[in-house]
């Protein structure tokens, strides 16, 4: 990881990520949608597809390779910020932060409001827990994320 968030940082910069999260779902959908009509479309294995078939496909395949194309540019905005993408079809993903200098993930995943959990960096989503369990740094009263 080369930079770590803060909570108030990490919070700021939701809505780009929801946007970006939302945007990916969709087109993950959009994608796996185009996908079954290019397989219902095929001929069988031994039937050549007749031209009108065959430019359905065609057409069909452009266009996943158009949404291949922004769905590689979400992800890349997310890996030009350090956050990590878990999940496109919940959004979930996780910031890298720091609490008494021990790495650790700051969890969200679309639809949450702020973040709001956190896991260490060798657990997953199923290991979530509360900010208000993250080491407190001394003497502030807020948690040291």
């Amino acid at each position: 990881m080369s930079r770590y968030y803060g909570i108030d940082e990490a919070n700021g910069l939701l809505p780009e990520v929801e946007r970006i999260l939302a945007a990916l779902r969709d087109q993950r959908a959009e994608l796996i949608g185009m996908r079954d009509r290019v397989v219902a479309a095929a001929p069988p294995d031994d039937e050549a597809p007749t031209a009108a078939v065959a430019e359905r496909i065609r057409l069909l395949r452009l266009g996943m390779q158009g949404l291949i194309d922004q769905m590689q540019a979400g992800v890349a905005r997310l890996v030009e910020l350090d956050i990590t993408l878990r999940d496109i079809s919940t959004g979930l993903i996780d910031f890298p932060a720091l609490v008494s200098g021990r790495p650790i993930w700051l969890c969200w995943r679309l639809g949450e409001g702020d973040i709001d959990a956190w896991h260490p960096l060798d657990e997953g989503f199923e290991s979530r827990r509360p900010l208000s369990e993250l080491p407190m740094s001394r003497g502030s009263g807020t948690p040291a994320a």
